[in-house]
């Protein structure tokens, strides 16, 4: 069926000039509420992107991506906004020696801009074995002549075209240009019998989901079904990337999904794309359709990254995280050393297992970012303790020098920073942020986080050591007022040991500067985190000798 749509032009005369006003076709309603990243000039797109092939290596296939500004967000696509896309992330799942990955998607383009103004590149790139995922129609509404005339038909009907006159306003002037206009699926089925065609090997994948939430589940768009029934019809790979990432995040909840968004509903923070990324690897891995074989042969790092902990039946295990106050070098016994290294002093190892995974430079920033953190989460298991003790790395340079710190106080802010050191652009949360939620994702996941307070410096006024109980103990008390989170207040209860023995005495308990502990400064530590467990009443002290 062929539906004609000429456009009206109605001339009007007012005061001896002529307008011409051109009828608006409406297509599918835009329910995301979300203005969209405007499609910039195909000349700067082009600068900004890799060329479409370029990346191969020798005879090795390339897997282009298709898509819009889940996938790619802005030009550049490099988070300077703090959204990123999937496709940004998504060669850390994949083997650089037998494939490589080319993010071609852009931010504000539906099935049929990208149809019509990339495509055709992407199309003369294509090589016999190489792969194109096609992950596309967020933008696939609004008017069909005028605007960014992106929206293609609702469903996926063969043979309906809705023919209609396109009008450009450009800064010079307003021109005209004839379209034909087919359906979502017409526009899927395009890619794929091109993609076919050039002996390479098509992929479709459902539409990341929004932060849209209704009857106690994240809503899926009824793309999904058009993109799963154009698959079946085509028979090629589905990997339905919606469901699979909805359904991590209705399991965090709309506090933790939230943060996974940035600045709307539909872009993702990193948090949200690395998300994404990993649910598009997982779904890959998954995938039983017959010819995918060889891309899931070129997958890596699909498994979720795990502490190396022996468990043990009826034996809990407590992780500790923190800095070098924590884990330090531990071994030279003239040295330096963390308490954690000592733990077996306090814990009784026949009913608990200790898992030190602090490191030595790190803030709770650096924690997170360099996904130490999220071994541990990976690890937790109900019943587990985990002993959350940041603070001496935190606060300083947050976008020069060692780039660590975050935001000072307890807040929930964020602030989008270009770093001198690589010139990559990173969002940066408070210090009672990153606590948080490490304290929400242990409760997540059935363990029970402990809030530990800093290690006193060796730094004295007046015959006192110094306490900063006007920075940090602030805000660790903040914290556990906005969360309920048990406290141990190491810095006070060992700098009450340390008043009592004076200056003199208290310089045998660190080694090599007034921060990092010695041997016998890293026991007191831990004998401190001793009897703050026991003050509190904590069941975790119930594991203690």
């Amino acid at each position: 069926m062929i539906r004609k749509a000429t456009t009206i032009i109605v001339l009007t005369l007012l005061a001896l000039d002529a307008s011409a006003q051109v009828s608006n076709l409406q297509g599918m309603e835009d329910v995301n509420k979300v203005k969209d990243l405007t499609l910039d000039s195909l000349d700067k797109v082009r600068q900004a992107r890799v060329k479409p092939g370029s990346s191969r290596r020798g005879n090795n296939p390339v897997l282009f991506l298709v898509g819009n500004s889940t996938m790619r967000n802005g030009t550049l696509g490099n988070g300077n906004n703090g959204q990123w896309g999937w496709g940004y992330y998504a060669e850390e799942f994949f083997d650089k020696d037998k494939i490589t990955v080319e993010n071609q998607a852009l931010g504000g383009t539906s099935s049929r801009t990208f149809y019509r103004l990339l495509w055709p590149d992407i199309r003369k790139a294509l090589k016999p074995g190489d792969w194109v995922i096609i992950s596309i129609g967020h933008n696939d509404n609004g008017p069909y002549d005028t605007g960014r005339a992106r929206a293609s038909i609702p469903g996926i009907d063969k043979d309906t075209v809705l023919h209609v006159t396109v009008q450009e306003i450009n800064k010079r002037d307003t021109t005209y240009r004839e379209e034909d206009v087919y359906s979502y699926g017409g526009y899927l089925r395009r890619f794929i019998n091109e993609t076919r065609a050039a002996g390479a090997f098509p992929v479709l994948m459902s539409l990341t989901p929004r932060n849209a939430w209704e009857d106690g589940k994240v809503v899926r768009k009824i793309h999904s079904e058009w993109c799963e029934k154009v698959a079946e019809e085509e028979q090629v790979p589905y990997i339905d990337l919606n469901d699979i990432s909805a359904t991590k995040l209705e399991a965090f909840g709309p506090d933790k999904m939230n943060y996974h968004f940035f600045g709307d509903k539909i872009h993702t923070s990193k948090f949200g794309a690395v998300l994404n990324a990993r649910s598009a690897a997982e779904g890959i891995a998954a995938c039983e359709h017959p010819w995918i074989s060889f891309l899931k042969s070129c997958l890596v790092n699909v498994e979720l990254p795990t502490v190396k902990v022996k468990r043990e039946d009826g034996k809990p295990v407590v992780f500790l995280t923190g800095d070098s106050t924590v884990k330090n070098n531990d071994k030279d016994k003239d040295g330096m050393w963390g308490w954690g290294a000592v733990a077996e002093d306090i814990f009784d190892p026949a009913k608990i297992t200790v898992a030190n995974c602090a490191k030595a430079g790190r803030s709770c920033r650096t924690y997170l970012n360099e996904g130490r953190w999220d071994e541990v989460y990976n690890s937790l298991r109900p019943g587990d303790y985990v002993l959350i003790q940041f603070g001496h790395n935190d606060v300083g340079a947050i976008d020069s020098v060692k780039e660590r710190a975050g935001i000072t106080g307890t807040a929930d802010t964020c602030h989008v920073y270009h770093l001198k050191s690589n010139g990559k652009y990173e969002v940066v949360y408070s210090f009672g942020w990153y606590l948080r939620k490490f304290i929400n994702d242990a409760r997540e996941k059935g363990a029970t986080p402990i809030l530990v307070s800093l290690t006193p410096r060796n730094i004295w006024r007046d015959g006192h050591i110094e306490r900063r109980n006007d920075t940090y103990g602030r805000w660790y008390r903040e914290v556990v007022e906005q969360t309920g989170v048990p406290f141990v207040d190491v810095h006070n209860i060992t700098a009450d040991k340390y008043d009592k023995m004076g200056e003199k005495k208290v310089a045998a308990f660190f080694n090599h500067d007034h921060t990092h502990s010695s041997l016998k400064g890293a026991k007191a530590n831990a004998q401190s985190v001793r009897t703050g467990l026991k003050q509190i009443k904590s069941p975790l002290a119930k594991y203690l000798k």
